[in-house]
């Protein structure tokens, strides 16, 4: 068994793995060990040995567009499946991109996964403002399933002007300067207390506008929670209020097409005309 370390980065790994199929190592001879990631049951980092070098093998862009964004997928053989990938299609076997295939459904099935959780960062990542003088105008706190922040971040550069702004995870960083992007990881500790602790200003009323446009009457819960996921409400001004509506819809709110709040109030009551 080879062991391959390499900086954890697509990178890093696709210059590992053009080397290994340079070499003609297959994938049942190769662990990867991404940055400081200890090895397995066969000691420290052993390179390949040299064999003779095989003719420049030609992999379709597509292909590499697809590897990169699986890469994305936090799972502990995220980077063999890759490889696996890689070496068949290299061998001629097309057979390994299709979803009829073993491989080629896991890596469609991650890639799908893993633009669903860019949408989920584009949709409910909130930006709050900061008054602090050297610090970007705008920074929010988010904390992701995988490693999409590289791959998301591009969204806001290109929706927010000349504003500059920070998004921080527990893992890693975006700074945004207005011109250039730059990325940090692991997460400076100093943005992470920045996104962190950044207060929007107009939270409260926010929630108050959330509390009363919410129709108990149209409450699914299934379909709540498929599009708004339970671990991305505490990071959202309106997250602890969602529990407390969805309880008292359930308890009888119901019956009402508007908030609580809004139905016991001196006007026409909107009655309920069914559940979405």
């Amino acid at each position: 068994m080879l062991q391959v370390r390499f900086d954890g980065r697509f990178d890093g790994w696709r210059q590992a793995a053009r080397d290994l199929l340079h070499r003609g190592i297959a994938p049942h001879h190769v662990e990867w060990l991404a940055g400081d990631e200890a090895g397995g049951l066969f000691g420290g980092h052993v390179a390949p040995e040299p064999i003779e070098p095989s003719s420049p093998v030609r992999i379709p862009r597509q292909l590499l567009a697809e590897l990169e964004t699986a890469a994305r997928f936090r799972t502990a053989d995220r980077w063999s499946l890759l490889y696996r990938i890689l070496w068949r299609v290299a061998k001629g076997d097309q057979t390994a991109r299709l979803v009829g295939d073993a491989d080629g459904s896991e890596l469609h099935a991650r890639i799908k996964t893993i633009r669903r959780e860019m949408h989920h960062l584009h949709a409910f990542l909130r930006f709050s403002p900061i008054t602090c003088p050297s610090g970007p105008d705008y920074a929010a706190w988010f904390e992701p399933a995988h490693d999409i922040l590289t791959g998301a971040a591009p969204h806001f550069a290109e929706r927010m002007g000349l504003h500059s702004w920070l998004i921080a995870t527990p893992d890693d960083a975006v700074l945004w300067d207005g011109d250039v992007m730059h990325y940090a990881n692991p997460c400076p500790a100093i943005w992470r207390r920045l996104a962190q602790t950044a207060q929007e200003s107009g939270a409260e009323l926010w929630k108050t506008y959330y509390e009363s446009t919410f129709n108990p009457a149209r409450l699914n819960r299934d379909v709540l929670q498929n599009n708004l996921p339970v671990r991305f409400w505490k990071n959202l001004p309106e997250g602890p209020l969602i529990p407390q509506l969805m309880s008292h819809a359930r308890a009888g709110a119901q019956r009402d097409g508007q908030a609580e709040r809004v139905a016991t109030r001196p006007g026409k009551r909107i009655e309920r005309t069914g559940q979405a």
